[in-house]
């Protein structure tokens, strides 16, 4: 059984005048409130439970696989101890509005996990968050619109993160995400999305660090349904199995005095 552990920050499911100190946000200009405020109920007609639950739920349809913890924001060490992580085989990470809210040295565990051969998948905006930034080197950045159709093409459908997957697939509404993505050159280039406007974006990357496995995938903007679409929820899955194949190394990486 893949152990499984999902992070997510549950921020902006639960923003609102009451959680502004709690998050950090008391400083937020009125019309920002407004705004985030309205975004929340969106959230919760898509996500009644938080994005966790559907993601949980979306990869536990596969009995190959067990959530065995969700972690966000809100909890001690953000939910990341190092009894969670020794427990883990896979961390999969959404993360947006509070992504400078997790503290560097947590950042820098999940960082360690992964050299050490801990798989991890990150989703949608999860691109900004700083266990990402800190494992490819890159700012991260792109750029974004709301509201846009998008087709997913399959532009490397032997690999096994695209296994059962369609040549594309069609999503009505989700945010775009376009180039120019500031990451490094991928190892696998699995999907490649296409919007409206026209712009493309590399949008299911591969890299390998250290002894663990990385995979981003854009679709999953909070107040679309990307995540109920079969298909996608059919690639998370083979994320979390691919992401999963490397041999965790339960010790630190030192150097190693070698005798002559």
């Amino acid at each position: 059984m893949i152990k499984v552990t999902i992070w997510n920050e549950f921020v902006q499911e639960q923003l609102c005048e009451e959680t502004l100190e709690k998050f950090g946000f008391e400083g937020m200009p009125e019309n920002e409130k407004k705004r985030n405020f309205a975004r929340t109920e969106e959230i919760k007609k898509v996500h009644p439970h938080g994005i966790h639950q559907t993601l949980k739920e979306l990869i536990e349809e596969d009995e190959e696989f067990k959530v065995c913890h969700i972690a966000t924001l809100e909890m001690e060490e953000c939910g990341l101890t190092e009894e969670v992580l020794d427990d883990t085989d896979v961390l999969v990470w959404w993360s947006h509005i509070a992504q400078d809210k997790v503290p560097d040295e947590i950042a820098r565990r999940v960082q360690d996990y992964v050299l050490r051969g801990m798989g991890i998948t990150f989703l949608h905006s999860a691109h900004m968050s700083k266990p990402m930034r800190f494992l490819l080197g890159t700012s991260g950045t792109l750029k974004w619109r709301e509201g846009d159709f998008c087709r997913v093409w399959t532009t490397q459908p032997s690999h096994p993160i695209a296994k059962g997957i369609p040549e594309s697939i069609e999503l009505e509404e989700e945010e775009m995400y376009g180039e120019f993505f500031d990451i490094p050159s991928p190892e696998s280039q699995v999907f490649l999305s296409w919007y409206s406007g026209g712009e493309v974006f590399r949008s299911g990357c591969t890299w390998t660090r250290g002894y663990g496995r990385i995979f981003y995938f854009q679709p999953g903007h909070e107040t679309n349904r990307s995540y109920f679409n079969p298909s996608i929820r059919q690639i998370i899955r083979n994320a979390v199995r691919w992401t999963a194949g490397n041999q965790i190394r339960r010790e630190k990486l030192e150097c190693i005095h070698a005798e002559k």
